[in-house]
């Protein structure tokens, strides 16, 4: 999984704790399934950016996927304003998915 960030420490912590975020209808975690496209933190501005994808533009549980997302980063970094960004481009397709996630979906 290529996740662009500019705080390589910051970003493994973000993305073991995104972990926890399940894609509902599938099971797999936001991460394995290589749903998180960038993670940006400005500690002078106390924010994080994400920019992340979804399996279809019309998935049903965007909204809740994003707002998952921004849950899980405001508990983990507490003091920081986290700004979720849907993008599809390019579009997700099957090859983000980690070795974790294809076992996981017996692939």
């Amino acid at each position: 999984m290529n996740v662009i960030t500019n705080h390589t420490i910051n970003s493994t912590i973000a993305l073991a704790a995104l972990e926890e975020v399940l894609d509902p209808e599938i099971g797999l975690n936001v991460v394995d399934l290589g749903l998180i496209h960038q993670l940006d933190f400005d500690e002078s501005g106390k924010r994080i950016f994400v920019s992340m994808t979804l399996t279809t533009q019309f998935c049903p549980m965007g909204e809740t996927l994003t707002e998952a997302v921004k849950r899980v980063l405001e508990r983990t970094f507490g003091s920081l304003d986290v700004q979720v960004d849907l993008c599809f481009d390019p579009p997700w397709t099957a090859d983000r998915i980690t070795e974790r996630g294809k076992s996981f979906l017996n692939r």
